[in-house]
């Protein structure tokens, strides 16, 4: 069953259009990239102001024990809500319309294994990789720690609760906002492919 019809929440349908980019980040239930059980958003307007939310997501399939001792989901938390294809039905448009950060590229590769998984046609994503931008702004902690969020948390005094989606949305989002400070300039706009910078999907 595909569950509710997911929505937006308030503060955040209230400022669509607004958004300068959106950090994304997905929880998995089992070691198949497609069996996404978690979405998270932190939807950040051109002030660096940030707005979270994440939903649980139906992965039609059996959560894995490592998996779910990672994140604390299993399938008693995700019973009643919605599917992936119904997450992307409401919340893609949503999506396309500003940049989508990640941190590192497995939230693409699960979005994509997922929307293959379900025969989905989904919009092309502006992805931008924000380890690809903290290594610009620190690259003295590559092969010295990484670039991985707990060692950012760390570094950079970050405060999340590492694999829930929406923080971990949220972290990348910061690593963002920080990375632009300290270098003083726009990182996430730089960071998107030259063929899609004119055209930013609608």
């Amino acid at each position: 069953m595909a569950g509710p019809k997911p929505v937006l929440p308030a503060q955040v349908a209230a400022n669509i259009g607004q958004y300068r980019f959106v950090a994304f980040d997905v929880e998995t239930a089992c070691g198949a990239a497609h069996s996404i059980c978690q979405v998270g958003f932190a939807c950040v307007d051109h002030f660096g102001r940030i707005d979270t939310f994440s939903l649980l997501v139906d992965p039609n399939t059996a959560f894995a024990f490592f998996n779910t001792r990672l994140h604390g989901i299993d399938a008693a938390r995700v019973s009643g809500a919605p599917d992936f294809p119904a997450v992307m039905a409401h919340l893609a448009p949503f999506m396309a319309r500003q940049p989508i950060v990640q941190h590192s590229s497995f939230d693409q590769r699960a979005v994509t294994a997922a929307a293959s998984h379900y025969q989905l046609d989904m919009p092309d994503f502006l992805w931008v990789n924000s380890v690809t931008i903290a290594r610009q702004a620190w690259p003295e902690w590559i092969g010295n720690g990484g670039h991985g969020l707990a060692h950012l948390k760390k570094q950079l005094s970050l405060q999340f609760d590492h694999h829930d989606a929406g923080e971990d949305a949220r972290a990348a989002a910061q690593v963002v906002l920080l990375a632009e400070q300290k270098l003083q300039r726009s990182l996430v706009e730089a960071h998107i492919p030259k063929s899609k910078r004119s055209k930013p999907p609608q």
